[in-house]
């Protein structure tokens, strides 16, 4: 009907914000960038030159990141021990069997490479910005959510290869790379950065547009040399339109356990409101931008692409998801408290 407020302006634009507020710009510009590498694989000299700059990408990248993490914010926030140790428990053990427990799938039910990404998804340390956002849009302890998907990354440099290691190793799974180069690619540029931490942390703080370009640069260079390596090596032939869709089952499926994991110990430890919402938005997500190029530095190119999917579905469920539960979070608060205060 005309007039009605699905058809004015002002429901035209609250419609579009909640669109807009689950829709990550990243992962449309990743799918853009997917496509371009299916249909313009890279190959020769030209896949030579984008492998040299995607590995100098990748350092930047975790340069960057251990630059900009300030090391006393981080050892302040481990004094909440409860709230920080369950979201550790709930990143790097619970995560992890159950992505353990995806590979009893029969290959018939879900493609073995997508197994194997799902299992690597579940060593990845917590996404920070989206797990923060969430966190303050649901009135949850933002300074607990920042310490702990912070205290998360910073783990994760670490525990995330060591995992993919011995995880990998026992399933089976296609290893492509070396000890050295996780050294060299991950851990020493993040080192390095931690280093230079206090002389150059403010300013690269104070420049969020120049990191948040360098982090989506990186992002999408790996993303297209992942798929294309993938295209022309013909590794993605045996993923079909049904793989796909299973995928998506499955990665629903892992986010609905975790939320309903994270949430419900939260009330069982004791946690207040607030902290039980900062460990079900950090404790239930995994990181894109940590884990697309980690994937390019842990597994051969030729599985890198295929590793790389469900960390990109799962990416974007989760963004969706915690988007509606944030919302949901904030209007029910008030009349909770009205309930405890009556």
């Amino acid at each position: 009907m005309p007039g009605s407020p699905s058809e004015s302006p002002g429901g035209a634009r609250r419609t579009w914000s909640a669109v807009k507020a689950w829709i990550d710009p990243l992962v449309v510009m990743i799918v853009a960038v997917l496509v371009l590498g299916l249909v313009l694989p890279a190959d020769g000299v030209a896949a030579d030159v984008l492998g040299t700059v995607k590995t100098a990408a990748i350092v930047v990248l975790f340069f960057l990141y251990g630059a900009r993490m300030a090391t006393r914010e981080v050892w302040d926030g481990l004094r909440a021990w409860k709230l920080q140790g369950s979201m550790l428990a709930s990143t790097y053990l619970v995560f992890p069997l159950l992505g353990l427990a995806i590979q009893l799938l029969p290959d018939a039910v879900l493609a073995d490479e997508l197994k194997t990404g799902l299992l690597f998804l579940s060593v990845l340390p917590s996404t920070i910005q989206s797990s923060v956002v969430f966190t303050s849009i649901a009135r949850g302890n933002v300074a607990g959510a920042i310490c702990g998907a912070t205290v998360s990354n910073v783990l994760g440099i670490v525990l995330t290869p060591l995992f993919v290691a011995v995880l990998l190793s026992r399933t089976g799974g296609p290893l492509g790379g070396s000890a050295a180069a996780t050294l060299l690619q991950l851990l020493v540029p993040f080192v390095v950065g931690q280093a230079v931490q206090p002389w150059i942390g403010r300013w690269v703080r104070a420049h969020r547009p120049l990191t948040l370009v360098t982090d989506r640069a990186a992002i999408l260079l790996v993303a297209y040399a992942s798929v294309s390596e993938a295209q022309v090596s013909g590794a993605w032939d045996e993923i079909t339109w049904v793989s796909l869709v299973v995928l998506l089952v499955v990665c629903a499926v892992l986010l609905a356990v975790m939320l309903a994991t994270t949430w419900g110990v939260g009330g069982r430890i004791g946690l207040n409101r607030p902290d039980r919402i900062a460990l079900l938005m950090c404790g239930s997500k995994k990181s894109l931008a940590t884990g697309l190029p980690m994937a390019s530095v842990l597994f051969s190119p030729v599985v890198a692409a295929s590793v790389a999917l469900p960390v990109i579905v799962f990416h974007q469920l989760q963004l969706a998801t915690c988007a509606v539960l944030a919302r949901r979070l904030a209007s029910t608060e008030p009349d909770e408290v009205v309930a405890r205060t009556a």
